[in-house]
């Protein structure tokens, strides 16, 4: 008995149907590094930790805005006609969801960024602390050691 099989996997059609819906809410660290690299206006990539976890580090040109203070503070400050790509401390945080649920509720195209922080900084990303910009070693199991990008 295969446990994979236990439960069969989607016809092709409900399979594209799944996987691009996914793509059109998540996108990942590498490809917001891209971007931001790029200096793509198109996108606004958002903060949404406390301001001790932004003390801590955070992804530079990132924008520092707690989940909290969005509705108030964001139709003030970023544009309508951006895409927001939402993040918080990684995988195990659900603060990046409630962060890009409250920019849907304001009527923005937002994506989240899976990883979160953890990500980034694992893979090697610039992050900034009061020390100024860090770049660590990129974990060998999260990103490729010796090329800009995984390819995938």
């Amino acid at each position: 008995m295969s446990a994979v099989l236990t439960t069969l996997a989607a016809d092709a059609a409900a399979a594209i149907a799944h996987f691009s819906a996914r793509l059109t809410f998540e996108t990942d660290v590498s490809d917001v590094h891209a971007d931001l690299s790029a200096g793509d206006a198109r996108i606004v990539v958002v903060d949404s930790r406390s301001v001790e976890s932004w003390r801590q580090g955070h992804i530079e040109g990132a924008l520092h805005l707690p989940t909290a203070e969005i509705a108030a503070r964001a139709p003030s400050i970023i544009p309508r006609d951006v895409t927001v790509v939402t993040y918080c401390w990684g995988p195990g945080c659900n603060g990046a969801t409630r962060a890009a649920l409250e920019f849907a509720k304001l009527g923005y195209r937002v994506k989240e960024m899976i990883g979160g922080f953890e990500y980034w900084a694992r893979e090697g990303f610039p992050v900034v602390t009061g020390s100024g910009v860090e770049r660590r070693l990129a974990d060998p199991l999260t990103a490729p050691v010796h090329a800009d990008a995984c390819g995938c």
